[in-house]
């Protein structure tokens, strides 16, 4: 933590020298307060005269010295929360950083609604967690001694009264604190359970409603928040016994320094003043403890929080990019597999199984193939969302693992399987495929993609904001945005992953000789389940339970391959095979 703390130490540093100034003023109180007492109303040392002057000047003593120590006060809490809420905005802005790098298995061991309660909840309680290190234990740790020493002073009989009652204290806390501590984090796997279940209700919404499904999605939230409630009762309720048995320790103590106090009056060993200072000190003391009380419960609450983003900052990304850039800062766009199997993270069956396959630069071809046979992971491969599990990925003929990881990215335009837009306009959406991009250029390429005309049918045409995740778009329209984003990018591998799935047979047939004119130099892989989107293509790579069984053109498959007959016959019909 040392690294986030320490470009903001200044301003604890700061908070902490005026907390010890505030206490101090504080601590001056009760003494004054036993001068006015004893020399000012009852006039110990004057015969009984009381002395009005003395008082007057010692309150306004008083009053300056609670003047300065609410300024110091308030400027504590002005510098605490500078250094807090800094160190948190970097915690957060570096756990974003390092998410970002994660790969798709490691996001989903963590789980987005888990990401979601570490980057907000999380990292609150850290920043709690600080400002109360840095303000609260200052603040009790110069309270508590400097009680402890006022009441020495005033009379050692009380100082010994209260160091025999410390370790009382300090055994209740802590057996009431080691109660606690492990229910904080159990309560932010909680809390982790209930963002991920809302962020998946909410997702999914639509198909809740379509399947009438609302009564079992509100019993399944409803037990999660059961079990949440249950943790923060149980939490609750310690606490809870917290406060009585200090405050009957708190009467007990002031009862035993009253009984102390009056046989020392009587002995004239100290003063009525110097009683009443005591029991001052003494409850100053007692709060001090229950802060640290407030503080510990904060404290571990906290400590269980910067674990969680911790395990996130030390977490290495499981992909990693090499240093590799051609000096031409180009590449060809030539892909090659070379004995590659992969199988899934935990899960031992391989989904790919020694694909042997080379893909020539500028060839336009097509993986076809039943569902689950492994198109989406073999075309994943490419650009490293996943790693082979062995065998190797080249491109150019140099390994995907040797390329810069961003250089790489930045020569694939992929449109996934499932089109994912943001809430901002559909211009923006579709220049994530070139930042830098100009209107007539993301025109033209909504114009390949055929969306140039839903778009200018629009409300604001280009400038129209969007639904979340582009609900607002019909399935096919929000297809089409995507591949206008990929389109603009003019990457020189382009990958479509059955990205034209929800596109009617004569929009579908469009773009593809649109993209064939517009970007003729690119290799282009489309994944695909229909027959008509890859009539056309150099060469049909067929995959059956991860092993590529056949490839060639439409009509050489049509020929010999069964697997492919199979998929026309049930698209077209059997008069066509024959």
């Amino acid at each position: 933590m040392w690294k986030f703390v320490k470009k903001y130490i200044h301003f604890a540093i700061l908070g902490a020298v005026l907390m010890i100034f505030e206490v101090l003023m504080d601590l001056l109180q009760p003494s004054i307060m036993s001068r006015i007492v004893d020399d000012g109303v009852l006039g110990v040392n004057n015969e009984g005269v009381g002395d009005l002057g003395l008082i007057i000047n010692l309150g306004i003593t008083m009053i300056i010295l609670v003047l300065i120590g609410c300024l110091c006060g308030s400027l504590n809490n002005v510098f605490v929360n500078l250094a807090s809420h800094n160190i948190g905005n970097e915690l957060r802005k570096a756990s974003y950083r390092k998410i970002m790098t994660f790969s798709f298995p490691q996001i989903d061991h963590f789980t987005t609604g888990s990401l979601i309660t570490r980057m907000t909840n999380d990292i609150t309680q850290v920043q709690s967690f600080f400002s109360m290190f840095a303000r609260g234990l200052v603040r009790t740790g110069f309270m508590t001694i400097g009680s402890i020493y006022f009441m020495f002073r005033l009379d050692p009989e009380f100082g010994i009264v209260v160091l025999i009652a410390l370790p009382f204290v300090i055994a209740i806390l802590s057996f009431f604190l080691t109660k606690l501590t492990a229910k904080f984090t159990i309560l932010q796997e909680q809390l982790d359970q209930i963002n991920s279940l809302l962020q998946e209700d909410l997702s999914n919404i639509r198909i809740i409603k379509a399947c009438v499904q609302e009564l079992y999605v509100k019993v399944k939230f409803g037990q999660a928040n059961i079990a949440i409630v249950a943790t923060q009762i149980f939490i609750m309720t310690i606490l809870a016994f917290i406060n009585p048995i200090i405050n009957l320790l708190m009467a007990i103590l002031i009862s035993i320094v009253l009984i102390v106090g009056s046989v020392d009056v009587a002995a004239g060993v100290t003063s009525p003043g110097n009683i009443m200072a005591g029991i001052t000190y003494l409850t100053q003391l007692l709060h001090a403890i229950m802060m640290l009380i407030m503080l510990f419960q904060g404290m571990s609450r906290g400590k269980a929080s910067l674990n969680r983003i911790k395990e996130i900052l030390n977490t290495e990304p499981e992909i990693k990019g090499g240093d590799y850039i051609p000096e031409s800062g180009a590449i060809r766009g030539e892909v090659e597999f070379q004995e590659v199997s992969f199988s899934y993270p935990d899960d031992e069956q391989a989904v790919l199984k020694r694909i042997n396959l080379k893909i020539k630069a500028g060839e336009t071809v097509a993986i076809m193939g039943s569902t689950g046979s492994g198109k989406s992971s073999l075309i994943n491969l490419i650009s490293r969302f996943y790693d082979v599990t062995s065998g190797k990925v080249l491109i150019d003929g140099v390994d995907v693992k040797d390329y810069s990881l961003d250089f790489l990215r930045s020569k694939i335009a992929y449109t996934l399987q499932k089109s994912e837009l943001f809430s901002t306009s559909i211009e923006e959406n579709i220049r994530w495929g070139d930042p830098n991009a100009k209107a007539d250029e993301i025109i033209r390429a909504a114009k390949v993609a055929q969306a140039d005309q839903f778009i200018m049918e629009q409300g604001e045409q280009y400038e129209t904001v969007l639904a979340e995740n582009g609900k607002s778009l019909s399935g096919g329209q929000k297809q089409r945005v995507s591949i206008a984003r990929s389109v603009l990018k003019n990457a020189p591998i382009m990958i479509f992953d059955d990205s034209t799935s929800a596109l009617d047979l004569s929009t579908e047939s469009k773009f593809f000789k649109a993209l064939a004119q517009y970007n003729e130099h690119s290799t282009k892989i489309i994944v695909a389940q229909r027959i008509s989107s890859v009539i056309g293509v150099d060469r049909i790579i067929m995959i059956d339970q991860g092993v590529v069984v056949a490839m060639g053109k439409h009509r050489e498959l049509l020929k010999d391959c069964k697997i492919y007959q199979d998929l026309y016959r049930s698209q077209i019909g059997d008069e066509a095979i024959l």
